[in-house]
C-alpha cells in the first residue's frame, strides 16, 4: 500500500505546486486491481485502492486543470520480468487470451503515458487505460475453454 497508493498521495501533492499552469499525472495499474488473478494476491486490493486513488485525485485537482489517469499494463517480458517463476506460462497465457493474440511490449506502455501527458488527452482524467492486447475484455471463463482447447489439441 506504501509504495502503490501512498506515494502516489505524496509524489502527486510534491507535483502540485509546480503544476501551475496544469499537468498530468500518471500511474501504472494492473488487470488484479478489477478482478481475481491467481497468485496476485495482496496486490489485488493494492491496486484496487490505487484506481480509486486516480479518482479521488482526479477530483481533487481537476480544477486546477491537473488530470489524473492510470496504465493498466499487461505483463511485459523485462530483464526485472525473466528472473520472476512462472513468467513464460503467464506470457504464453496472456498471448493466447488476448483478442490481439499477442503480448505487449514496454514501448507501448511507455507511448501511452506520452499521450496521457500530452494535449492529446486533455479532456481525460480519472481513467483506467488498459494497455494489455485485449485481455481485460475477456471472460475468464473463455480463457480457460482456450487452454482446454489447447491441451484436448496435443
Amino acid at each position: 500500500m506504501a509504495v502503490s497508493v501512498h506515494s502516489l498521495i505524496h509524489m502527486t501533492r510534491l507535483a502540485e505546486p509546480l503544476m501551475t499552469g496544469g499537468g498530468s499525472v500518471i500511474t501504472l495499474s494492473y488487470l488484479g486491481g478489477e478482478r481475481v488473478v491467481e497468485n496476485y494476491n495482496v496486490m489485488g486490493p493494492v491496486k484496487a485502492a490505487l484506481e480509486a486513488t486516480v479518482r479521488y485525485l482526479a477530483h481533487e485537482l481537476g480544477p486546477s486543470n491537473i488530470r489524473v489517469n492510470a496504465i493498466s499494463a499487461g505483463p511485459v517480458l523485462t530483464r526485472a520480468a525473466s528472473g520472476l517463476t512462472g513468467i513464460s506460462s503467464l506470457l504464453e497465457a496472456t498471448a493466447r487470451a488476448a483478442p490481439l493474440r499477442r503480448n505487449i511490449v514496454a514501448d507501448e506502455v511507455g507511448r501511452t503515458a506520452l499521450l496521457f501527458a500530452s494535449d492529446y488527452t486533455s479532456g481525460i482524467t480519472g481513467g483506467v487505460l488498459h494497455v494489455d492486447a485485449g485481455v481485460h475484455i475477456e471472460s475468464p471463463v473463455f480463457s480457460t475453454q482456450m487452454s482446454v482447447k489447447s491441451e484436448d489439441s496435443r
